[in-house]
């Protein structure tokens, strides 16, 4: 059985995706500050701490198998002005965000090199593709994610592995604020609506799974939010 490891999937894409995963047959382990429900194996552990998740990786290996797929959805989201983000909340930004990313892709991808083959997703925003007026912070990280996915695709693709990154737009979780819940806010949108956490899972799936030529790509399901 093949095996795939989730960061953030208590909750939100992560779980959505978790559930998308093993209706595909996969194994899942779900790493997150909370236990996830949704998997075969859960780790409580901080994306930030990068012993602690090469820990979680080398026991998702043991008990689960050789991790083939990766998916990194780690994430957390508020608005402020420039003015109110100073040193530490931009660092826990960052931290949570890129940080997270490249030290799950730093314990995973070793393994799958090793291995010649593996599909690693992460996820962007829509806000790291046009900024953001009240969360530069927040598009700032987002937007080094779509850089470190691209840079990681140029590099893994000649060991068998493609990177590729999903970017969402205002997605049905409980990080969107309420503010973007509003009739005026989703009438705003091409398509009239909010987009569903599931629809970000099957493209995550689309990416992760299917054989095709997708190399260092960053989609963009957003119902049109960002054209």
């Amino acid at each position: 059985m093949a095996v795939a490891v989730i960061t953030g999937a208590a909750s939100g894409l992560g779980a959505a995706t978790a559930r998308r995963l093993r209706k595909e047959g996969l194994a899942v382990a779900g790493f997150d500050l909370h236990a996830a429900e949704d998997v075969d194996l859960a780790f409580e552990v901080d994306v930030r701490d990068a012993e602690a998740i090469e820990d979680a990786v080398a026991r998702t290996e043991d008990q689960l198998g050789p991790v083939e797929y990766l998916m990194t959805a780690a994430g957390v989201y508020e608005l402020f002005p420039l003015g109110g983000i100073g040193p530490d909340r931009w660092r826990r930004m960052m931290a949570i965000h890129i940080d997270g990313t490249a030290n799950t892709c730093r314990s995973v991808y070793p393994r799958m090199k090793e291995r010649g083959r593996g599909s690693i997703v992460t996820i962007g925003s829509e806000l790291g593709l046009m900024g953001d007026p009240e969360a530069a912070h927040y598009a700032a990280a987002k937007g080094a994610i779509h850089a470190f996915s691209k840079s990681l695709a140029m590099e893994a693709v000649a060991h068998g592995i493609r990177v590729n990154c999903v970017a969402p737009g205002p997605a049905d979780t409980p990080l969107l604020k309420q503010e973007m819940r509003s009739a005026e806010y989703v009438n705003s949108l091409v398509l009239g609506r909010i987009v569903k956490p599931e629809e970000v899972a099957d493209t995550v799936a689309f990416l992760m799974l299917e054989q095709h030529n997708f190399v260092g790509a960053v989609l963009s399901p957003n119902a049109g939010a960002v054209v």
